[in-house]
């Protein structure tokens, strides 16, 4: 994904995903925090979008970093997090560096999958194991092949009153990836429409891949879950966590 790819998108981002319950992740995300031998304190939110989920957590009392890609989607989480403390670092997940050792590193809403190329996706883990203090924790989750590839063809519509977005899901196999083009469109006050558009890809990793990828940068410890479940994954399942572990 390059630095413009929400550069449309940042400013109605929020609208478009009023059905994401971030509470509920929120929720998720401690539950893992509270099975950890130590405590945490500092957390790096790797893809922090807007900072909805970066905001829950520095209120409930968690040293945020938060790290995105997008300029426009770290101005629209900065002015959410005003006054949380938090930091914010515009950088590739792939370049990740964090001016201290974080207790944990997480990545929600399959912002793993918008590293299309696997070779960036391992060096975006080794970075994330040497970000990490001793004992700490890396948890993210993934759209899995399954879920992408039916996406193909299908036609996706989110709108309110004044906006209207059309999504169109196209699924390669030759490259394992699937491709969004988004149409946006906002009304003016006058009426009238204006219209940007923008193109998203995900990368169709599998479970195996992943696992390899992360004992290959130094983590050990590594569990699969459900979505937002602490149960293994079912077959089929469209949505996986895994939790890493640093030694």
């Amino acid at each position: 994904m390059t630095d413009s790819a929400y550069t449309a998108l940042a400013r109605y981002y929020d609208r478009l995903t009023a059905d994401v319950d971030y509470v509920k992740w929120a929720d998720y995300v401690e539950r893992h925090f509270q099975k950890r031998k130590l405590p945490v304190r500092t957390v790096a939110e790797l893809g922090c979008g807007t900072g909805s989920l970066t905001a829950l957590l520095a209120r409930r009392g968690y040293q945020m970093t938060a790290v995105d890609l997008s300029p426009d989607m770290l101005t629209m989480a900065e002015q959410k997090c005003r006054g949380l403390g938090a930091l914010f670092l515009c950088q590739d997940m792939s370049r990740l560096t964090l001016p201290s050792p974080a207790d944990a590193v997480i990545s929600c809403l399959d912002s793993v999958n918008y590293v299309t190329r696997p070779a960036a996706l391992r060096r975006t883990f080794r970075r994330v194991c040497r970000a990490l203090a001793p004992g700490g924790l890396f948890l993210f989750d993934v759209k899995t092949p399954s879920a992408l590839e039916g996406a193909d063809g299908q036609t996706y519509l989110d709108e309110d009153e004044d906006l209207f977005c059309v999504w169109r899901g196209d699924y390669s196999p030759k490259r394992r990836v699937c491709g969004y083009g988004l149409d946006l469109f906002v009304r003016r006050e006058d009426g009238s429409w204006d219209r940007a558009g923008e193109y998203h890809e995900e990368y169709a990793y599998t479970p195996e891949e992943l696992d390899g990828f992360l004992r290959e940068a130094g983590f050990r410890t590594i569990r699969l879950y459900g979505d937002k479940t602490m149960r293994p994954p079912k077959e089929g399942a469209q949505r996986i966590f895994f939790a890493a572990g640093k030694e």
